[in-house]
């Protein structure tokens, strides 16, 4: 049995965030152009007829809109590219280390690299938050009560999954498990 455990955490690079990103771009760039036309008074599109909109106030609207969704659109291309929010977690029984890496925004900051002693954890701690905005989190919990979050953020995982991987993390490091749920 191998003394080093790593799971891989997924950050911004999943197919939901890339169709997000194309289809905001695509809704963005149709209001701007038709916005666009309007103001212009030129077919933009050849198939519509853009230009009998008023620019006030209708295609200005739009182009605000457009020009809206289009700057939420590069912010997640961005978030996209720097894979914001991947990392992995590392548990090494030879060395009683845990290193948490994440990687952030680019800057001074950009990567997130924690270490904690085995013997400074408690347990391993799973809370689950039912209802319209669903949560299930794995922490790991020091012995001083600070709760470290081990999973990843944006895809909500099984109720299974969560136990299992919390189980896993518990028999390696030899901890207990705690939880915690509400509806």
């Amino acid at each position: 049995m191998s003394n080093i455990k790593i799971d891989k955490i997924i950050g911004s690079r999943r197919f939901s965030n890339y169709w997000w990103a194309t289809l905001i771009l695509c809704g963005g760039l149709g209001f701007f152009l038709a916005g666009l036309s309007s103001y212009l008074k030129i077919e933009l599109f050849p198939f519509i007829q853009y230009s009998e909109i008023l620019f006030i106030p209708q295609g200005i609207v739009m182009t605000f809109y457009g020009t809206i969704a289009i700057v939420i659109s590069i912010f997640l291309w961005f978030t996209i590219l720097w894979d914001i929010g991947s990392g992995y977690n590392e548990f090494n029984n030879n060395k009683g280390i845990i290193t948490i890496f994440r990687k952030g925004f680019p800057g001074k900051n950009r990567i997130l690299k924690l270490h904690y002693k085995i013997d400074e954890i408690n347990a391993i701690k799973v809370t689950t938050e039912e209802g319209l905005i669903q949560r299930r989190e794995i922490y790991l919990k020091t012995k001083d009560n600070r709760e470290i979050p081990l999973t990843g953020v944006g895809k909500p995982l099984l109720i299974s999954e969560v136990e299992e991987q919390a189980t896993s993390i518990a028999k390696f490091l030899g901890i207990i498990i705690e939880s915690k749920t509400s509806s």
